[in-house]
């Protein structure tokens, strides 16, 4: 049992140095290649310290725990290309417009029940369902045929959602969608029992069932009895490859002094003391894409040549810095798509100089026949939001240099900024939950979606139109031409200054072997693959 409040401190040798390892974004690193030994307990410290006692994919928590339990029709690889998950193979039908997916043979629930295209569909449909609450709902109700009408209560059932057989599932899109499939292979397009979760409700997410490497074996609970974290055991039943460990711990409230004691086998990289313990650290990502938008419906923030010349005045280096925590690196970019996703490459450097940047809205009228106007800087509010102030205030600081005075402001959600008629900045940590730049570059700067209306009101009907153009493409050659063409007009008009890609910190045990450092981050983790010698974990 997890003890919380541990009271006994062993006195530890100095160890050396953590080993720091960069693993690249599309080449996974293995650490360790001997050969696996199967047996004992994996414990993991999640970066989420969210300890609500439910298990529901479709609620966004605990996700490196449901990845785990349950699985999805298709999984993402080490390229983010989709591969097989409980659907065996698939295949396109009516010119991109209907997707078919055959089940796998034997594959089943934790209980041995076999999984059919039935529990493929409820699961789905659920994601859409308004008392569920999923906030991925969005990802499909404008992109699966009958999505939205079932959503607002027109319809009984997703027309779009299939089941012709227990072993066929079919998913009819409103148009070609090449991200359709990446999508389903997501944290939240996982397969849930229909007979369970119906009879059940809610109490299904307490001791649930899936069908992926781990089943839940019990919630780990305090001496209190309060629920810190939970305990999952190896499933005998998998379809696929089988873990090596027997058990699976995950607890925010694992702590660094059960990983310098050797109890806890990997946690976020918080504590700059684990260096002294042997650990190796690995990092993972991009995670996030760090964003200063602009409020380009308010004067002088309108016109494109002052938010040019607003952004040659920031120091992305200093910005990246301010605030940074132990647990994540930021670094500096000027690509609004990760580089190192397939097709698309590091954009050349544009240096911070405020002399240049001053002299550009000189030119414009400003500080001489008229003062440039106050600017708000926004950034996400919450209970602990000091590294989001520390980077406001960073970011006036250097807005303060070529004479632009800015006050620092929060937001809890970007809907706060829309009737907002003074010029402003915002601070956007974009997730990059979904491998493909459509789910970048559409939601946040095409004219018609909710966020870019909310937030900065920009508009350019040449980018709508290549957005649109992409979203239909059926060629992924194509396709990764119109968004890489599409980038590059919003880098030109810069209703958001692309500022860093964040990538997370991962402290490993020496003795943790087999670990594949995920593209998409540490939620993604595959357990599977990780095996514990404890012969080379010298104190």
């Amino acid at each position: 049992m997890l003890r919380a409040n541990r009271l006994k401190v062993f006195l530890l040798r100095p160890a050396g140095v953590c080993l720091f390892v960069l693993a690249a974004a599309a080449i996974p690193l293995r650490v360790g290649q001997d050969t696996p030994r199967v047996g004992g307990t994996l414990r993991v410290r999640p970066f989420s310290n969210d300890i609500k006692p439910n298990l529901d994919p479709a609620s966004g928590v605990w996700v490196f725990a449901t990845e785990q339990i349950y699985d999805g029709l298709v999984a993402i690889d080490s390229n983010l290309n989709p591969v097989p998950g409980l659907a065996e193979y698939w295949k396109p039908e009516d010119d991109g417009r209907r997707t078919v997916f055959f089940l796998r043979k034997g594959s089943r629930f934790h209980n041995g029940r076999e999984v059919t295209s039935d529990d493929v569909k409820f699961s789905f449909e659920r994601l859409l369902r308004p008392d569920v609450g999923s906030p991925f709902f969005e990802y499909f109700v404008a992109r699966v045929a009958g999505a939205r009408d079932f959503r607002e209560g027109r319809a009984s059932e997703v027309s779009g959602f299939r089941a012709p057989s227990p072993g066929v599932f079919e998913i009819q899109w409103t148009s070609p969608f090449i991200s359709g499939l990446p999508l389903l292979g997501l944290s939240f397009a996982k397969v849930l029992p229909k007979d369970l979760v119906l009879d059940q409700g809610k109490n299904f997410f307490w001791r649930p069932i899936g069908s992926g490497p781990f089943a839940f074996e019990s919630w780990m609970r305090s001496p209190q009895l309060d629920v810190v974290g939970v305990r999952l055991e190896r499933n005998p039943r998998y379809f696929g490859k089988k873990p090596f460990v027997d058990l699976l711990e995950i607890s925010p409230h694992f702590t660094d002094e059960h990983f310098r004691n050797r109890e806890l086998d990997i946690t976020p990289f918080r504590n700059e003391d684990l260096a002294q313990s042997g650990c190796k650290v690995v990092l993972s990502g991009p995670r996030s894409l760090t964003l200063l938008a602009m409020s380009c419906g308010n004067p002088p923030l309108d016109r494109p040549s002052v938010r040019r010349a607003i952004a040659r005045a920031l120091d992305k280096d200093a910005l990246a810095k301010a605030g940074e925590s132990l647990d994540s690196v930021r670094r500096e970019t000027n690509n609004l798509i990760p580089p190192l996703w397939p097709g698309f490459y590091p954009r050349d450097a544009v240096e911070a100089v405020p002399e240049q940047s001053r002299r550009a809205l000189e030119e414009q009228g400003f500080f001489q026949e008229k003062e440039f106007p106050p600017l708000f800087l926004y950034v996400p509010g919450g209970k602990d939001n000091r590294d989001q102030l520390l980077f406001a205030r960073e970011a006036a600081r250097e807005l303060g240099l070529i004479g632009i005075t800015a006050s620092v402001r929060t937001y809890q959600s970007l809907r706060d900024l829309k009737d907002i008629r003074e010029p402003f900045l915002a601070k956007i940590d974009w997730m990059l939950d979904v491998p493909d730049p459509e789910m970048i570059l559409r939601p946040l700067f095409h004219s018609r979606s909710d966020i870019n209306r909310s937030g900065f009101g920009y508009a350019n009907p040449e980018l709508d139109k290549l957005l649109d153009e992409a979203s239909a493409e059926k060629s992924s050659t194509r396709r990764t031409d119109l968004f890489r063409r599409a980038e590059t007009i919003i880098l030109e008009d810069l209703p958001a200054l692309p500022v860093t890609m964040n990538e997370q910190r991962l402290a490993l045990q020496p003795y943790v072997r087999g670990v594949r450092v995920p593209v998409l981050g540490f939620a993604y983790l595959d357990t599977r693959e990780i095996w514990l010698d404890k012969r080379e974990a010298p104190r």
